[in-house]
Formats: structure tokens, sequence, C-alpha cells
């Protein structure tokens, strides 16, 4: 089988399925997987053009989003991804505009480019292939480079909780938990390159 036609087979497994070979290890799959939810992510986003960010950078939350969320998605919590994943990129973008209006968090150039992770229509077998195995290596380096205390934070970011709620689930202060924020973002940056 080609690798093309590989690529095409993965366009007809469900979420689930693209979201359980993702965390094997499949590039294809991730490639699908982006692929399949660009359309959405830029969707969500359109909402907040114009609020102080820019395009790319509300695109590209929304697609670390949606990658993490393929890594905390539970199918046992009766839930399609399709609606889990709506959840988690609504809740993070509502997030970083708040934050960002209220100018407390992180300045945006300590955000990871989109242009690696980004696939448009327009893309051969060749680029397609190629995206995919960065996006993989960059989602091994991601998940292999976070503690346990990252992973929890994370987790409860992208559900939406405040600094405040995350700290207090956790046990731990306000300023632990923004630097565990820091460092996962440090660590995205850092896979980058």
């Amino acid at each position: 089988m080609t690798a093309s036609s590989n690529i095409e087979a993965t366009e007809y497994l469900s979420d689930e399925e693209l979201v359980l070979r993702l965390r094997e290890g499949d590039a294809r799959a991730a490639t699908a997987l982006i692929k399949r939810f660009t359309p959405f992510v830029r969707s969500a986003a359109s909402h907040y053009f114009g609020a102080s960010l820019e395009t790319d950078d509300i695109v590209q939350e929304g697609m670390i989003a949606l990658v993490l969320a393929a890594y905390s998605y539970s199918p046992e919590k009766n839930a399609s991804f399709r609606t889990y994943s709506a959840v988690c990129i609504s809740n993070r973008l509502n997030t970083v505009v708040k934050a960002q209006n209220a100018a407390k968090h992180f300045p945006l150039n300590t955000y990871v480019p989109i242009d690696e992770v980004e696939l448009d229509s327009g893309a051969t077998p060749e680029s397609i292939f190629i995206d995919a195995e960065h996006t993989s290596e960059l989602v091994s380096k991601i998940k292999g480079e976070m503690s346990e205390l990252e992973k929890k934070v994370l987790s409860l970011f992208l559900a939406g909780n405040s600094h405040r709620e995350t700290a207090r689930s956790l046990d731990i202060s306000e300023k632990s938990v923004a630097n565990a924020l820091q460092r996962i973002r440090s660590k995205l940056k850092d896979a980058q390159h």
C-alpha cells in the first residue's frame, strides 16, 4: 500500500479510532485528525479575531488544545471525541482571550508557531507525510517531557478551570499553577526546535 493510500485509509476512520492510533504513535492518524479538525478549529477561532490577538495565535491555541485533548480523551465518559475536543478547544480559546485581555499572562512570542502543524487542502502526499512525522515527534516529545503535575495542571486548565480552581483541585498554590503552565509552554516551544 502506498503512503497516499494509507493516508486516504485513515480518513475513513472514526475520530475515536484516529485518537487511539495517534496515541500509539501513528503519524498518519495524527495527520488525519489534524486535517479533519482544522476547519473546526479555524471556525471556533474566528469568533475571537480582533480580540487583541493575532489570528494565527488564536488558531494555534485551538490546535494545541486539539492535540492535548487527544491525549486526555476518555471514551468511558460517554462523550464523543468531537464533543470533548470542542469543549476543550472552546475552553482554551476563552481562557487565552480572557487572559490576554486582562494582560495577566505570557507574551505571545512564547507561543509555538502553528505553521509546522497546520495542513492545508493543497498539500502533497509527501508534505502530508513529512508534516505527520513532525507532528508525531512533537506530540511524543511533549508527552514525554511533561511531569505528572504538569499533565494534571494542563488537563484541568484545558477543561476551563481558572488558575485558582486548578490550584484548589491539586492543593497547590496559584503560583505553582502559573509556573507549571509556563514550563509547558516552554517545552512546547523547545519541542519545535
